[in-house]
């Protein structure tokens, strides 16, 4: 069979100048998608230039439109908003203001245009390549270009790139800025909580969002707040009474504080806007609380970007590049994004037209058809944010006299607690009894197993670690005992979450069910690991706080070298065998190497990475960052490194070690983690209703088929539940990972980044997919 697979290798961009500009609002992570501009641009052979503010630098042409070189965007990884500036330009509006952008371009040969910015940024891009032709033809006219000039810049490629903290973009899953938009948010909503909670005050936040609720919804999702008012939902009428009643029967609950959470543009069923200080005067004057109005403003604007918007942006840009080099004339501008975990391309425009149509769907008042056009994503945490917000009162609840028990194995991980309130709440919602059981199968076999209610896991989502406790021990030395506890509790299917230990245990629990009848119930897991080791899942709950933790100690590690120059930082990460934390890590603090287990490497390779970091110390970029992870190799240790680097760069530069440890496994969960946690566990909790339901015979559940041991994990774009005994292929019991990760096609990513010359298969990207096939109705995606 011949080999199809397209390689970088093989695209070149020489002779092609790349223009990249940042338009319309800031975002965090802007500068990381110019930076992967940049440098894949440089890699593959082009020119590239920076567009200084915007369009209205291509307007005024001049020094704003300057040569990029390889260390003009060292340092700007870890920097918020855009280097480059970004106006609003009203020039480019005119007819004339685009001619003089055009005749800029073309006198500098730029003729491939990389835009980030939002939806009004990418149709101006749009028209500007309708117009085109029309624009070189009157500039020949005029005499301001000649002939052949016309001729060579006959087509204009454009490709887009979305920055948008307000998530409000058709086709792509994530734009840039969003997730950092949340850290921001829920930084907020967590320090608030503590003062709130010391007064028993309520607090009524605005976010941003003025057309969409994206950011309200999800950061409502994860910090468990109240009540939320976005525009795509608005509240039916009478909802005043019915959110005072939810907030007093909370106060009721024990607890101390109410969290209410309003996007700028909140509406009522009129498209009347609700505005803060209306909800504070409901409150107040209905239910007399001490009560809190906190405008967030531009401070979700600002701050360092997180972990996931420098990959997401890096991997953005790098993708762009290759659009425009695979560009012919007739090809349609294109926006490169995110579905669920792969990259892909719409076309432009197919975006911009499904975006306005979720305003006018929202100006007719057409609520629900709004919410299905922002797509999966938006709908998937719309259903998940009612399933949990609503506690119903007990005659209201289906009755199943089913009793469930969720528990946690092995080590703890941001986002456990988060994903147990979300089993135990669905669980209720849905007539269950629900049990916890403490420090995972140890906790099991000895009897800790307690009935837990709905307001047991109030404010859990916030909560690093495990409040549950969790051990690392298999159940099947004790399987009698676990047996026994589950026959004595009469518990009806399990909720498993956890790292590699709680696979296994999976794997050893249905192995016994041909001697003990009482395991023969529906259990699930739910992989929660930092080391995302999991195989069945491509995410694991904890990673993405993990990597926020490395990547903000390494963004510390950095500064820290940038006063004293010349300097070499060798750091280990955890992940037992699996490398992912090291090359994540790796992606976004910039780092100059990465070593893994996945990837073998032997002196020669330790040698030349000591040569790359003595050339680079030549530059004006003085300092390297290498990440280890902790079982890469066992000969060539951090200790060996170090100091062969420290020999090796004697004179040149001078190396520190630094290894991370357990703070990688600490903190408070990062957004991603909490929502994440959140959806899977309910997605979790629903499936075990439906296979109760599936397996109740003679008034017992019998359940002793392979899909009734499952693993729920995400794979690419969709969350799915597979038999745990069919994933055994798929494992390396011996160095516990999965046989195919998806992470590792990331790795040339990081070595282009970092100016090695590598082998990138890119047969992944390329296929330009049209938006309506997105947005198929998909009940699996996230």
């Amino acid at each position: 069979m011949p080999d199809t697979k397209k390689y970088i290798e093989n695209l070149s961009g020489a002779g092609k100048c790349i223009g990249v500009l940042t338009s319309g609002g800031d975002a965090q992570g802007m500068n990381a998608a110019v930076r992967a501009v940049v440098r894949m641009g440089i890699y593959v052979g082009a020119k590239v230039y920076f567009i200084h503010e915007g369009y209205q630098g291509m307007v005024d042409g001049g020094d704003n439109i300057k040569e990029a070189s390889w260390e003009s965007v060292s340092s700007m990884l870890q920097v918020g908003g855009t280097v480059i500036g970004s106006a609003r330009c009203k020039d480019f509006r005119t007819h004339e203001g685009r001619l003089c952008a055009a005749l800029n371009l073309v006198q500098r040969g730029i003729t491939n245009l990389c835009v980030i910015g939002g939806d009004g940024s990418l149709t101006g891009a749009n028209l500007f390549r309708e117009e085109w032709s029309g624009l070189l033809d009157e500039l020949v006219q005029s005499g301001q270009i000649s002939e052949d000039a016309a001729q060579t810049h006959s087509a204009l490629h454009i490709v887009g790139m979305v920055g948008s903290i307000d998530n409000d973009f058709c086709g792509t899953d994530m734009t840039i800025g969003t997730d950092s938009a949340l850290h921001r948010i829920i930084e907020v909503v967590d320090a608030i909580m503590t003062t709130a909670q010391s007064h028993q005050r309520t607090f009524v936040l605005e976010v941003m969002g003025r057309h969409c609720g994206y950011l309200a919804l999800v950061s409502a999702l994860a910090c468990g707040a109240d009540w939320v008012l976005i525009p795509e939902r608005p509240p039916k009428d009478g909802w005043e009474e019915q959110m005072c009643q939810k907030l007093s029967e909370n106060r009721a609950d024990k607890k101390r504080l109410n969290i209410i959470i309003v996007a700028e543009g909140a509406i009522d069923q009129n498209n009347k806007p609700i505005t803060t200080d209306h909800i504070k005067d409901l409150v107040v004057s209905r239910l007399g609380f001490d009560t809190r109005v906190t405008i967030l403003g531009h401070v979700q604007r600002g701050g360092t970007p997180s972990a996931f918007d420098r990959i997401l942006a890096s991997r953005m840009g790098v993708e762009a590049v290759l659009a425009l080099l695979e560009a012919s004339p007739g090809t349609p501008a294109c926006v490169v994004s995110l579905c669920g975990n792969q990259a892909v391309r719409v076309p432009l425009m197919e975006c911009v037209q499904m975006t306005q149509e979720v305003q006018k769907a929202m100006d007719e008042k057409r609520f629900e058809e709004a919410v299905k056009l922002r797509g999966r994503s938006f709908e998937n945490n719309l259903n998940t944010y009612k399933l949990l917000s609503h506690r119903k009162i007990d005659t209201e609840l289906p009755h199943s006299s089913f009793n469930v028990a969720v528990l946690n194995v092995g080590a703890p991980a941001a986002g456990m607690n988060a994903a147990v309130r979300s089993a135990v709440r669905v669980g209720i919602t849905e007539g269950h009894t629900m049990f916890a059981v403490s420090d995972g199968f140890e906790g099991f076999y000895k009897g800790q197993i307690k009935e837990i209610k709905w307001g047991d896991v109030g404010g859990w989502t916030g909560q690093g670690g495990s409040l549950l406790g969790t051990k690392r021990t298999l159940p099947a030395k004790h399987v009698d005992k676990i047996a026994e506890q589950m026959r004595i509790h009469n518990i009806n299917a399990l909720l498993v979450i956890g790292g590699f230990e709680a696979y296994l245990g999976l794997m050893e629990l249905q192995a016994a069910r041909s001697k003990h009848a009482e395991l023969c119930v529906p259990m699930v897991m739910v992989p929660a690991t930092v080391s995302n080791n999991i195989p069945g899942s491509d995410l694991s709950i904890g990673a993405d706080t993990a990597i926020n933790a490395i990547t903000d100690t390494c963004d510390r590690i950095k500064q820290s070298a940038s006063g004293t120059k010349r300097r070499v930082f060798i750091i280990e990460t955890m992940g037992g065998y699996c490398g992912y934390l090291a090359t994540v890590g790796g992606l976004a603090a910039g780092a100059d190497a990465a070593y893994i287990y996945e990837e073998p490497f032997d002196i020669r390779d330790l040698q030349s990475n000591v040569e790359h970091l003595t050339e680079k110390m030549k530059t004006s970029i003085q300092r390297g960052l290498v990440l280890r992870n902790e079982n890469s190799n066992e000969n060539y240790t951090t200790d060996f490194i170090y100091q062969l680097y420290s020999e090796e760069g004697k004179g040149v530069f001078d190396c520190r070690k630094n290894v991370l440890g357990h703070m990688q496994q600490g903190g408070a969960p990062s957004p991603f983690d909490r929502n994440f946690g959140t959806k899977i566990a309910a997605k979790a909790m629903q499936w075990i209703s439906k296979k109760l339901k599936e397996f109740y015979r003679d008034g017992r559940v019998f359940a002793n088929t392979e899909d009734s041991a499952c693993l729920l994990g995400m794979r690419r774009r969709a969350l799915l539940f597979q038999p745990v005994v069919q994933l055994k292929d798929e494992t390396d019991f011996v160095h516990r990972i999965p046989k195919e990760q998806w992470w590792l096609r990331l790795r040339p990513l990081m070595k282009i980044l970092a100016k090695y010359k590598t082998s990138y298969d890119v047969s992944d990207s390329g296929q330009l997919e049209h938006i309506v096939r997105l947005r198929a109705k998909d009940s699996s995606a996230i």
